[in-house]
């Protein structure tokens, strides 16, 4: 397409795959809902996501009921029976609205894995960078290393990580971090995906280094940093973006796992992945505290996973484009209708 860059090429490649951008919509509808969390506590529930209202009793069907029974059952969901509170129940131990927790803990799941997808992929090419252009000794020292990290199942590794630094916290010189803090299950996570996104990284810059705009750089006397910054890394960019898309439902999953099982996400902190740890005491009495945050997990993976293949796909440079007749463009190799 003449006179054409290939960022639009992929715009209307994207703007055609019409399932992929109804997925990536309901990813912005729940970020929104997410983000609303405050308006909802303070205007409508009244409640915070700690709040606890045990030995509190709320109208049900005209009588007045307790939160939280004798038997620890919670209420159920009571629409807007209530004004809006407890819009979808209470959870089993402490009597804390449900529907305030959820966008609580979407608000964290999101916010996990979206900035350890960040670290890692900054960190993955940075080190994909090094090794490639440099290779040798600097590429051996890297790739080993990732070989090492990749030997280990990701979950496994990051629950030991996970249940190490929840019991004693991490200090190396001035930094400190507790076992509570919401940071430990990000830089587990951004730590253990790392290599996942280096190797393929390394594997392209190998490639693009024997290319001749490389060797012209070199030639009008550009420094390894400039080579690497200015030449590798904007041809990197597209395969980057996938990456990032595609880790974030990566990382999201892998928060929900170490949260259920109690070495991610740490109290007073929530997040879907602790919700269903939670409400799975009370699967069978109350199957709601775990089927509403598993769904909003499977729905935010899943728009993430598909937006994200049709932004792939749109990326490729070899995948086909069509236009319309009266567009007066070309396919990529052909000529103008």
């Amino acid at each position: 397409m003449a006179g054409r860059s290939p960022w639009y090429l992929a715009y209307r490649r994207l703007r055609r795959n019409r399932v992929a951008l109804a997925f990536g919509g309901l990813f912005a509808v729940i970020v929104v809902f997410v983000l609303a969390a405050p308006l909802w506590a303070n205007g409508v529930a009244g409640t915070g996501p700690n709040t606890t209202h045990t030995l509190e009793k709320v109208e049900v069907d005209g009588g007045l009921r307790e939160v939280v029974n004798r038997e620890g059952r919670p209420v159920g969901p009571l629409w807007f029976g209530a004004g809006g509170k407890f819009f979808l129940g209470a959870d089993g131990r402490l009597g804390r609205d449900e529907m305030v927790r959820l966008m609580y803990g979407g608000r964290t799941s999101i916010f996990i894995g979206l900035t350890s997808t960040l670290i890692a992929t900054l960190l993955a090419t940075v080190l994909g960078l090094l090794a490639g252009y440099y290779r040798g000794w600097a590429d051996a020292v890297i790739s080993r290393t990732m070989d090492v990290i990749w030997a280990f199942p990701v979950t496994l590794l990051a629950i030991a990580l996970g249940l190490s630094l929840a019991v004693g916290g991490l200090q190396l010189g001035p930094l400190q971090l507790s076992g509570g803090s919401i940071w430990a299950p990000i830089l587990i996570i951004a730590f253990v995906y790392t290599p996942y996104m280096a190797r393929p990284i390394r594997g392209q810059v190998l490639a693009l280094r024997e290319k001749e705009f490389v060797e012209a750089a070199v030639a009008q006397g550009g420094g390894p940093l400039r080579v690497m910054f200015g030449e590798l890394l904007p041809n990197l960019v597209s395969t980057l973006i996938v990456f990032f898309t595609l880790g974030v439902a990566n990382n999201m999953l892998l928060e929900s796992t170490l949260s259920f099982l109690g070495v991610g996400v740490q109290p007073p902190n929530t997040s879907w992945g602790t919700m269903i740890g939670g409400g799975f005491e009370l699967l069978t009495s109350a199957p709601l505290l775990t089927v509403i945050p598993g769904t909003m997990i499977l729905l935010t993976v899943l728009s993430i996973n598909i937006f994200g293949d049709g932004l792939r796909d749109a990326l490729d440079p070899k995948s086909k484009l069509r236009l319309e007749a009266h567009a007066g463009i070309a396919e990529p190799g052909g000529t103008a209708i």
